[in-house]
């Protein structure tokens, strides 16, 4: 039985994504894999990409 994945676009900040394993592909072709979840960042300022590290605060992109 194929994996369930859940995705969830958080308002104003990541995307978080849940399923027993994540495979990302980066840019480059390598290949990060997570177990569980993963916040992944949606305005770029993160020092931690693809992941999610809070640098959105602030950001105009996220501005109600």
């Amino acid at each position: 039985m194929p994996n369930k994945v859940k995705i969830k676009i958080h308002k104003n900040a990541s995307a978080k994504i849940e399923a027993d394993i994540i495979e990302i592909e980066l840019p480059d072709g390598s290949i990060v894999t997570k177990e569980g979840k993963a916040f992944i960042c949606r305005c770029g300022k993160s020092t931690k990409q693809p992941f999610c590290d809070g640098a959105h605060k602030g950001c105009e992109l996220f501005e109600e």
